[in-house]
């Protein structure tokens, strides 16, 4: 394979799941591009009719303020967000191709779909997994069950940890 413009470990971070989708933000993929959120969107405007709501769609208040909490860096108190994300479906993404007409662009674009088939891949070889396993339990006898469930817990994904900011002040005896 040919060297890659952007790392697929940073387009994996900026794929999102939003509504029950697997989306990209408006202003993830106009970084990866190298063009400005505004560009990008005034671009999919002019070929509206080419992005239907299962390309693309608009986020509400409540997910656009739940990411901006999560994912970006907070707004100060009182501060709003001046213009609602846009979020890409994966088809969304390859129409953007057709409307963003650089070199950039366009091998930006087939990164994004590489990554895109290699997050579906493995999504459905871990679900045939699990599923070959819990037939192998069904199999066998008790004995084999801590195996399974040693198993299973390396496949769930682990828990986040949520670690207390600040220091801790040890008390005198």
């Amino acid at each position: 394979m040919t060297d890659s413009i952007v790392p697929a470990e940073l387009i994996e971070r900026k794929i999102y799941l939003i509504r029950n989708k697997k989306v990209m933000l408006d202003s993830d993929l106009a970084e990866l591009y190298d063009v400005e959120t505004k560009v990008l969107n005034q671009a999919v405007k002019r070929n509206i009719a080419r992005f239907p709501e299962d390309f693309m769609f608009q986020l509400n208040k409540e997910e656009a303020s739940e990411l901006s909490r999560s994912q970006f860096v907070t707004l100060k108190r009182g501060q709003n967000i001046k213009y609602l994300p846009h979020a890409f479906t994966e088809n969304g993404v390859a129409m953007l191709s057709s409307v963003l007409n650089s070199e950039r662009a366009i091998q930006v674009n087939i990164q994004i779909m590489r990554t895109f088939t290699k997050l579906r891949e493995m999504f459905i070889s871990h679900k045939d997994l699990k599923q070959k396993i819990e037939e192998m339990e069904k199999k066998y006898d008790a004995q084999f069950k801590i195996v399974f469930n040693a198993i299973k817990e390396l496949m769930s994904p682990p828990e986040k940890q949520v670690r207390k900011i600040g220091f801790k002040i040890e008390k005198e005896k």
